[in-house]
């Protein structure tokens, strides 16, 4: 009679039973241990990849460290932001120039022969404080508004975001060197020469405006992420900060006086002019306009008629000085010190502002 017996498993040579199913699990175990250790080794040859920490703990000199590795995006995006604005124009770059070229002619021919002023070359004198000004209200603008506008990209992709306020200060200043462009050309054409041997101010001048005005943009962009009416609340100031800045009118020969006569509250030993220069774009501008301006005591352009003796009126027409002058008269070290004044502050109120930006970046993509 012939036993019969369920096979179990492979038999080995030596009669004795070999691995059965039940090891099954453990060999592939084996196998996924191997996998992922032939992946790292795979991963470590490649090198790893730079990573980026949304998180309000992030320091603020490791926030300009990211930056400075993303220079290369930060020249990306300010190409992006020339381009897209004159896309598809047949002129293109040189809308840049006719805009301010045409606000020159019509100021020009308006303070002339319609409104004059008694200022000679009075359109060099403003336009020299419009470059300042234009290049501060525009890039304060559109930084504030930076976050919301590149939305898509801020939700999806990891990189320092403040590039994107630096970006368009960087957009800036390329179209405010086409405006300089455009005044250097009427003074040619007016035969008008600036301060050569002062020209180095525009240097830490150029410097406060850039600093000043990424830090201000920095800090509203975050905020204008939570608080959507920033932006127009800050076209609504700005109306008002035009006039804190001698733009269209003499600081010398206008306020100054009466700025130092006046104290600040009634308290003994101050003046009222203090405050004016609380504003830092003010000096900014004044010193563009010393450098390109350059003209202390001008004639008028007013005509006066002169009388003889005897009180009777001739058709002689002179042109006296305008009394006061107007350029105030400070020397070139205060120029000098009110620039740098006026960054050693803005440069700490762009580390605040980087700071206020790392607490507030880390729910920009739930804001948005």
């Amino acid at each position: 009679m012939t036993d019969v017996h369920a096979d179990t498993g492979t038999r080995s040579p030596t009669g004795e039973d070999g691995p059965d199913v039940a090891s099954a699990p453990a060999v592939i175990s084996q196998r996924r241990s191997d996998e992922l250790a032939a992946r790292a080794v795979r991963v470590a040859a490649r090198g790893s990849k730079p990573t980026r920490t949304v998180s309000a703990r992030v320091s603020v000199w490791r926030r300009l460290g990211e930056m400075w590795r993303a220079r290369e995006l930060f020249v990306f995006l300010v190409r992006k932001e020339i381009k897209v604005k004159y896309k598809n124009s047949v002129l293109g770059f040189l809308w840049s120039m006719l805009n301010p070229a045409l606000t020159l002619a019509v100021f020009y021919v308006l303070f002339t022969y319609f409104l004059p002023n008694g200022i000679p070359h009075f359109v060099i004198y403003m336009f020299s404080a419009m470059l300042v000004w234009n290049f501060f209200q525009t890039e304060l603008l559109g930084g504030t508004t930076s976050d919301v506008v590149n939305a898509g990209i801020v939700k999806k992709v990891a990189f320092p975001r403040e590039i994107l306020v630096l970006s368009s200060v960087g957009a800036g200043l390329v179209f405010l060197f086409y405006q300089s462009l455009v005044m250097v050309g009427f003074m040619i054409a007016f035969h008008h020469a600036p301060a050569w041997g002062e020209i180095w101010l525009l240097l830490p001048a150029l410097a406060a405006i850039i600093v000043f005005v990424s830090a201000l943009a920095i800090f509203l962009s975050a905020v204008n992420v939570y608080l959507r009416d920033t932006q127009h609340l800050v076209e609504v100031l700005l109306v008002a900060w035009f006039w804190a800045n001698p733009v269209v009118y003499s600081f010398r020969a206008t306020i100054h006086a009466a700025l130092e006569r006046h104290t600040i509250l009634f308290i003994p030993h101050t003046k009222l002019i203090w405050l004016y220069f609380a504003n830092p774009v003010a000096p900014i501008v004044m010193t563009f306009q010393r450098v390109f301006y350059d003209e202390y005591h001008p004639r008028t352009t007013i005509p006066q008629h002169k009388l003889l003796p005897n009180g009777t009126p001739t058709k002689q027409i002179i042109h006296p000085y305008i009394p006061g002058g107007v350029l105030s008269h400070y020397t070139t070290h205060w120029y000098v010190g009110a620039d740098l004044a006026v960054l050693g502050v803005s440069v700490l109120l762009f580390l605040g502002a980087l700071l206020v930006f790392g607490h507030l970046e880390g729910n920009f993509a739930e804001e948005l």
